[in-house]
């Protein structure tokens, strides 16, 4: 399974990003989609993550700003960022679990928020 992440890019505080990632390469079901990142200097982090059945998990600093959404047909996440601060400045990535326990990982997206 091949991950492709894309929608990052530069953005002044207050705005908004639509992150998506896309699976190609196999047929496997994906279980758990998510979205981690990392800033310069930081431990990869949890920003939010989704389950087959629809059950959202955020981070607090996640919480009432970004939304996670998936197109299982497509085997597609998406992540809508709003309200973007200067701390959210970091490289995306995507994670899908599959129902087998398989761990896939997509190549980051950068996201800087800055005036």
């Amino acid at each position: 399974v091949q991950l492709q992440a894309s929608g990052g890019g530069l953005v002044q505080p207050g705005g908004s990003l639509r992150l998506s990632c896309a699976a190609s390469g196999s047929s496997v079901s994906i279980n758990v989609m998510g979205w981690y990142r990392q800033a310069p200097g930081k431990q990869r982090e949890l920003v939010a993550s989704i389950r087959s059945g629809g059950s959202t998990n955020y981070a607090d600093s996640a919480k009432g700003r970004f939304t996670i959404s998936r197109d299982n047909a497509k085997k597609m996440v998406y992540l809508q960022m709003n309200s973007l601060k200067p701390e959210d400045t970091a490289v995306y990535s995507c994670n899908f679990i599959t129902y087998y326990g398989m761990d896939y990982w997509g190549k980051g997206t950068q996201v800087t928020v800055s005036s």
